[in-house]
């Protein structure tokens, strides 16, 4: 045992780190990014923003950034959330640890990703595309985000495309033993919205009797004793998610 080691030994874990010095090890950098889901228009749709500085000026992007020193992974989503897309109070969830040394450009970024479900009435259009998944059910990959313009695959920045195809993944897996669907609904929906929820995220229709009997038979809904307004056919009936966690 040399000195230094028995010098170490003798001393209290105060004295330790009291003469800790972090900066004498490399580490990476420690980042959050967030895939905001919705479902309208018969697809999944996601917040991206176009990116304005270096590096991959015009690539679009997922609501990101660093995690503050003395900040937890959770508190720095739920403050890009509010930050960036003005969101609180929504479903959230941690999704996966992407660390590739290489992911980023300006060097080793490793981003604790989460994803969000809400309602598309809660968000804007300017920065919500619809996304396209080229694979079925659970075999996961990369999505590919389009332009509400074109129609076009958007360029996303570094490994985006892999992070929201992990999230669609994952509510896809999620859907049949978990009510994940209601938190893309507001609090009074039809049976048809709750389908039509379904079937974005799944990418595939599914049989309009089967479901209804499985969600009525789940104990997941409760009727609110009121109906549809304002509509030009014969008004259906709202529910309401018993609980509105899906966790």
């Amino acid at each position: 045992m040399t000195t230094k080691t028995k010098d170490r030994a003798q001393q209290t874990e105060a004295e330790f780190l009291a003469a800790y010095d972090p900066s004498q090890f490399e580490r990476p950098s420690l980042a959050t990014d967030v895939v905001i889901l919705t479902a309208t228009q018969g697809s999944l749709w996601v917040v991206v923003y176009r990116r304005t500085q270096h590096p991959s000026i015009g690539a679009h992007a997922l609501p990101g950034g660093f995690v503050r020193v003395g900040e937890s992974t959770d508190a720095a989503a739920r403050r890009l959330l509010a930050d960036k897309a003005g969101l609180r109070d929504v479903f959230l969830e941690q999704l996966y640890t992407f660390s590739r040394p290489d992911r980023d450009p300006r060097g080793h970024i490793v981003s604790v990703t989460y994803y969000a479900l809400v309602d598309a009435e809660r968000l804007g259009d300017a920065h919500l595309h619809p996304i396209r998944v080229d694979w079925p059910g659970e075999t996961g990959g990369p999505v590919d985000v389009l332009s509400r313009t074109t129609g076009e695959p958007l360029p996303l920045f570094v490994d985006h495309a892999d992070i929201i195809g992990m999230a669609v993944k994952r509510i896809r897996g999620k859907l049949n033993y978990t009510p994940i669907g209601f938190q893309l609904l507001p609090e009074a929906f039809t049976l048809r919205q709750l389908q039509a929820v379904h079937e974005a995220i799944l990418g595939e229709s599914v049989n309009k009797d089967s479901f209804r009997r499985r969600m009525l038979a789940s104990g997941y809904l409760e009727a609110t004793g009121e109906r549809e307004r304002d509509v030009a056919y014969r008004p259906a009936e709202l529910y309401r998610f018993t609980r509105r966690s899906a966790v």
